[in-house]
């Protein structure tokens, strides 16, 4: 088989291999006990870097403190973050009463959630394999059910995130975290980085520290001082970046109406 053919599998693979991950994570988070709340006691910056300045390992030691739904008993456990938390701060814990306890609701919603994202590699697979062999009428059921999907699920997107009521908050930028994704090697020039704003904002009185999911490959993409809009949704108790953006509803359109118009010139050939 030629190369070019077995690069059309690529995307696919990764698409599903995302989603599937994502599933995991997302089982492991949750654990048998579910969520409970917790406050922060305190929070240590940890970085190690080696002789050339790059970093080994960088993380945040947060300190937590919630009742145990096992025991009943009030602990405090040691929480290693990617994320900054100020002290008092309340958060909500996952897997509390098991040794992997995770601090969660700074998470981001994915575009498209982690199943949809395994069916669509699945079929990004399916359409690559049918085009191969040239099987045109299956690449092009392939193709309409992703076009569907994806616009489908755009729309429902912009929809659920329109009707959740959420209030704006304005938040500081007080830090720049940068997360290394690759160290500088003989045949890579230069380490490579992305950079997240950390920002500062108040709800319910409390000062309240976020590591944005928002991120950018450019270290002045982001700067002290600047601020930006977070989310709070008054039903889940959550803050988020993400919000019923008009764009993402164009989108959905856009691809529904394509795998629409596909589905019609499928329907048209097979009479």
């Amino acid at each position: 088989m030629e190369f070019s053919k077995l690069f059309m599998y690529i995307p696919g693979i990764v698409i599903f291999l995302v989603g599937s991950g994502q599933v995991q994570q997302g089982g492991g988070l949750l654990g048998k006990s579910g969520s409970v709340p917790g406050t922060v006691v305190s929070c240590d910056h940890v970085v190690r870097k080696d002789r050339k300045d790059r970093d080994v390992y960088n993380y945040y030691n947060v300190l937590v403190e919630f009742v145990n739904p096992v025991s009943g008993r009030r602990e405090r456990q040691a929480v290693k973050s990617p994320t900054e938390y100020a002290a008092s701060q309340e958060v909500r814990l996952l897997g509390a009463g098991t040794q992997q306890l995770r601090i969660g609701g700074v998470e981001e919603d994915p575009l498209f959630p982690p199943i949809a994202q395994m069916i669509g590699g699945a079929l990004l697979i399916l359409l690559a394999f049918f085009q191969n062999d040239v099987q045109e009428r299956r690449a092009m059921l392939c193709l309409t059910l992703i076009l569907l999907g994806a616009g489908a699920l755009l729309i429902y997107r912009y929809v659920r995130l329109r009707g959740r009521n959420l209030q704006e908050l304005d938040a500081e930028i007080v830090e720049i975290y940068s997360r290394q994704l690759a160290r500088e090697t003989k045949i890579l020039v230069g380490s490579k980085y992305t950079y997240y704003p950390v920002v500062r904002y108040t709800l319910n009185g409390k000062e309240n520290l976020r590591r944005c999911a928002v991120n950018s490959s450019g270290e002045k993409s982001f700067k002290v001082g600047e601020h930006m809009k977070l989310y709070y949704d008054p039903e889940r108790g959550t803050v988020t970046e993400a919000h019923a953006q008009i764009g993402v509803l164009i989108a959905g359109v856009v691809l529904l109406a394509c795998g629409l118009a596909a589905a019609a010139g499928l329907i048209a050939a097979l009479l």
